[in-house]
């Protein structure tokens, strides 16, 4: 047969199936019921973000049109701003995006996903930061999720936005003298002078904890096969309930001081959530588990705030950082083996946080540096030793992400296949392993940030 004759049948072959496959006709990435082309604009309102330095920028509205105060931070992460917005960990911050373009695929529905009931699709009920600061804001968005407007949501939560300023100025300022506090002003505020320095809000002496937490203990999948988990929410992000509920775990989530020690013997593990504001504001939930962890045998594991919790309680200094570490990109090096965690690898990690533990020579006995931040050789991580007979891990990161990568998400697989089976030798969370640890993690974290 010649090449033409071929190249004439596989032609006919290719259209007779076209023919008789009955594709769908390609859509929308946005639905056309939603005002994609019919968008809700803000009014031209002027705005300007005042900073507690001295410095002013000047922009135009868009969300609510009611003036703010809050603390100025940046995050350096490119996509995922309505988890970020939703995370209470900005809860009482004006956040500054360093990526140009923010709100282009609009926002979804935060109603629960299908399996997991009780939980919002973002990462809490609502908007928690204070205000935004964008260079471009997107009023026209395309996402096959999306149902308004980044625009319309900041307006429904009261959240004021500035679009149109310099963000990489900002952000090389804040890098420089670290974050400060700040005004978002909105229509006839923005042309008045800056506030006076008494008169900005320092959301770091109250206790954000206390008001991002839940008010009364509930449950989550409560005909689940796998370990009973207790929670104590210091403001936690719902990608950990998700992340928790997905491998089996029937999880009760307390309020942040609730005496866990007096329900103790009903689970089979604990987990420390994430939350804002400085760990030292809740000493008395540190103390508490400090008691736990002397009095209790089974897997403890805290993320972020949880992370710092843990750290007090084991006899370790938190600190504020300069500018804090917010963004998807932060490399942490493993020190010790656990689980999924293989000492000497470098993790890439989403982060969001103002203060961390300080680093020390000499670590509190039992008690030994898990991972250490690649970049400001900040403590990353602790982890109970094999000599002190715990099972306790703590990590500054967030293993779940929402958004970012999931190079270490399977630390909630070790974390509950440690609660379901523990001792009996079905898990391999051993707490142990240490390759590097006390004087020597100083040591690792400058060889690692020269690399």
């Amino acid at each position: 047969m010649s090449i033409a004759k071929s190249l004439t049948n596989i032609r006919a072959s290719t259209s007779a199936l076209k023919s008789s496959l009955s594709l769908p006709k390609r859509t929308l990435a946005t639905p056309v019921n939603t005002n994609l082309y019919t968008p809700v604009l803000p009014a031209k309102i002027p705005a300007a973000l005042h900073l507690k330095s001295g410095q002013s920028y000047y922009g135009q509205n868009f969300g609510s049109e009611n003036s703010k105060f809050g603390e100025t931070v940046f995050s350096t992460s490119i996509t995922s701003y309505t988890d970020s917005m939703t995370d209470p960990s900005y809860l009482g911050q004006i956040l500054v995006f360093t990526s140009p373009m923010i709100g282009n695929y609009g926002v979804p529905s935060n109603a629960s996903a299908p399996g997991f009931p009780g939980i919002p699709f973002l990462e809490s009920e609502k908007i928690q930061c204070t205000g935004v600061v964008v260079s471009d804001v997107a009023l026209k968005y395309s996402h096959y999720q999306a149902v308004e407007s980044l625009h319309e949501w900041c307006q429904r939560y009261d959240v004021p936005g500035i679009t149109g300023v310099d963000t990489r100025a900002i952000t090389s300022l804040l890098r420089d003298q670290g974050t400060t506090l700040g005004r978002l002003a909105v229509g006839d505020e923005a042309s008045k002078p800056a506030p006076s320095s008494e008169e900005y809000w320092d959301p770091s002496v109250e206790n954000l904890v206390a008001k991002a937490s839940t008010k009364e203990p509930y449950t989550l999948n409560q005909q689940g096969k796998g370990p009973k988990i207790a929670l104590l929410d210091f403001g936690t992000k719902a990608n950990i309930l998700r992340s928790l509920v997905k491998r089996g775990a029937q999880v009760t989530v307390f309020p942040w001081n609730y005496d866990f020690n007096s329900v103790r013997d009903q689970f089979d593990g604990l987990f420390l959530s994430n939350g804002p504001g400085d760990p030292k504001q809740i000493m008395e939930t540190a103390y508490k588990v400090r008691k736990t962890i002397d009095e209790w045998d089974k897997p403890i594991f805290g993320i972020c705030m949880g992370h710092q919790v843990l750290g007090l309680a084991a006899g370790l200094e938190a600190y504020r950082m300069t500018f804090g570490n917010r963004g998807h990109n932060q490399p942490v090096l493993a020190l010790a083996s656990s689980g999924s965690i293989n000492a000497g690898r470098v993790y890439v990690t989403s982060q969001n946080h103002q203060y961390a533990l300080k680093l020390t020579e000499d670590f509190p006995e039992g008690w030994a540096p898990f991972f250490i931040n690649c970049n400001d050789s900040s403590v990353e991580g602790i982890i109970s030793t094999p000599e002190s007979g715990k099972r306790v891990w703590g990590v500054q990161f967030h293993p779940e992400s929402a958004g970012g990568p999931l190079d270490t998400i399977e630390m909630f697989t070790d974390f509950v296949n440690e609660c379901q089976f523990g001792r009996s030798g079905g898990s391999n969370m051993i707490a142990g392993e240490v390759k590097i640890g006390g004087s020597d993690a100083k040591a690792a974290a400058e060889i690692s940030a020269s690399i």
